[in-house]
């Protein structure tokens, strides 16, 4: 007879259209860990195990997705996602002497891996999901070219101040780009925050769960305080079509900071750059183990407009920002406050570290040096101290 856990799995986010490969990775995880009581309903009491980090982990790590995906063929690795910043091409000033800031962005359509074994024909920006992180400061001239080379109509809708013209919605003004078409968006980036652009033709909701949206950093003219930053987008998959999802992540692969915890250090002040693209389910949710942070809604403002918080909601659209600094070294989880939405793949581990341990973490997880110069060397504009209060 099925346990009742994975009855409960199976009825509620059934895995048809899925790979037999995908399925099975998938229920194994479920099952391993559980097979003793699952063969006896009433297994013989033992003596408890001393707690160590390697039996904890362990332990943690058998509610996981069984396997590793081939990051290399899907093209992207959510490790580096974390800090690959994208800041254009300079390609001259404004007569008032503000940046102007060139990308290229193409849409198109490419078969992923979201879990190990589990494949999804996604619809992507650059070949990627989520796209690439656009960053650079308030006030510069954004001149985004952008190439459909996809199956469908596709736009690039930026959330900020922009003219109605550049706004990338379906019907209006130039529209949706069509196959084979493409076309410029040009504005001012305003204001600063942590923002985020998505397709916006019709059905919408089919263009999201696809894959089409990206990340859109805009720091302010001051900069902000020094930190160890990370882009980090809560996205999901329906894999069989069916209104549900079935995986859930950061960054597109479930469970991958579970496997390849993200170095940090402790005492160092750490930003989080999060946004919220998840289709079908109404919120999405970031919790912070053994520590307090604080929020910034939207990034828009220099002061938090929440202090000393370890859980936040987002609906889909909604973003900000978090800051906080581990105080001990170890391994911390944060995860969706969901519980179905962390089995399922939201769910992953900081490794903070001293600083004399750093680089070892880094080799730990397949990294090197030059990541942690992406990671501290992201904003666009130096620091400068401002009075806030003003």
């Amino acid at each position: 007879m099925m346990p009742p856990r994975i009855q409960d799995f199976v009825s509620r986010r059934r895995f048809l259209g899925l790979s037999f490969t995908g399925a099975t990775s998938a229920l194994s995880a479920l099952f391993m860990g559980r097979a003793a009581q699952a063969q006896d309903p009433s297994p013989t009491p033992t003596a408890p195990a001393v707690a160590t980090e390697h039996n904890t982990h362990n332990s943690m790590m058998s509610q996981m997705l069984v396997g590793q995906v081939d990051h290399e063929r899907n093209g992207f690795d959510p490790m580096q996602m974390l800090v690959d910043w994208d800041y254009g091409k300079l390609v001259g000033e404004t007569e008032d002497g503000r940046a102007i800031r060139e990308y290229n962005i193409s849409a198109g359509d490419i078969e992923i891996e979201i879990a190990p074994g589990i494949f999804f024909p996604a619809w992507a920006y650059n070949a990627r999901v989520p796209g690439p992180t656009i960053r650079c400061a308030a006030g510069d001239r954004l001149r985004i070219n952008f190439a459909n080379y996809g199956s469908h109509p596709h736009t690039m809708h930026f959330h900020g101040f922009h003219p109605a013209e550049m706004d990338g919605v379906d019907g209006q003004y130039r529209g949706a780009i069509q196959p084979g078409e493409a076309f410029t968006y040009e504005f001012d980036a305003d204001p600063f925050g942590s923002h985020l652009y998505h397709c916006h033709a019709t059905p919408l909701k089919r263009h999201i769960h696809k894959g089409m949206y990206g990340a859109f950093i805009v720091d302010p003219q001051e900069g902000r305080p020094p930190a160890r930053e990370f882009m980090m987008i809560m996205n999901a998959f329906d894999t069989n079509f069916d209104g549900g999802n079935e995986v859930y992540a950061v960054n597109t692969v479930g469970h991958e900071f579970m496997r390849r915890p993200i170095p940090i250090k402790v005492g160092e002040l750490v930003r989080i750059y999060l946004i919220n693209m998840i289709e079908f389910d109404l919120i999405n949710s970031f919790h912070l183990h053994a520590h307090f942070f604080d929020y910034y809604d939207t990034g828009t403002t220099l002061e938090p407009t929440l202090k000393t918080v370890d859980t936040i909601m987002q609906a889909q659209g909604q973003r900000g920002i978090i800051e906080f600094r581990p105080r001990y070294p170890g391994r911390y989880m944060f995860h969706a406050h969901i519980s179905e939405f962390a089995e399922l793949g939201w769910m992953g581990f900081f490794n903070a570290v001293n600083a004399a341990d750093y680089d070892a973490a880094l080799v730990e997880v397949g990294l090197d040096a030059s990541w942690g110069d992406k990671a501290t060397n992201g904003s666009t504009t130096p620091y400068v101290e401002v009075d806030v209060t003003k």
